[in-house]
């Protein structure tokens, strides 16, 4: 049972990383060459649809894998792998904690600036850089935690 779940949280936080890793290197600077109002726009579609039944379920997976991992005895797990699993765990948390915390009010921040009637130069001014910075900063964390539960299983 222990090497599913390893596979299992190696799967699940290669397929956030990479999700992340996307929206880093392709998506976003293909936004950014949008217009305020398209960039806006595209967003808050965007915010509207990832939050999903599939993205929802590799986000908690990326966490709850490794997290089964650790917790199953397993005999032939050195100290060194161990303490590998709880460091990418440590990551992949740690780039929950941003989104949930960073990324997610500024989503939510967009969403509301709709009904306000905000212009669309103020809402992209207000939440692009900052998103951006945020962004990098989990992926960044997520793409360790990834190479660390790799790590573990090597």
């Amino acid at each position: 049972m222990a090497p599913l779940l390893l596979g299992l949280a190696i799967v699940s936080t290669g397929l956030y990383a990479g999700f992340m890793l996307v929206f880093l290197t392709g998506i976003m600077p293909a936004l950014g060459r949008l217009t305020d109002e398209q960039f806006v726009a595209a967003m808050r579609r965007i915010n509207e649809d990832i939050p999903r039944a599939v993205f929802v379920t590799v986000m908690l997976a990326s966490v709850a894998f490794p997290v089964a991992a650790l917790v199953v005895p397993v005999d032939e797990r050195t100290g060194t792998g161990t303490a590998l699993l709880i460091a990418g765990l440590v990551c992949v948390f740690l780039n929950h904690l941003i989104t949930a915390a960073g990324n997610i009010p500024l989503n939510n921040a967009l969403a509301a600036s709709e009904a306000l009637g905000t212009a669309d130069h103020e809402v992209r001014e207000a939440f692009e850089a900052r998103w951006n910075r945020l962004h990098l900063t989990r992926t960044l964390l997520v793409t360790a935690g990834f190479a660390l539960v790799v790590a573990a299983a090597l």
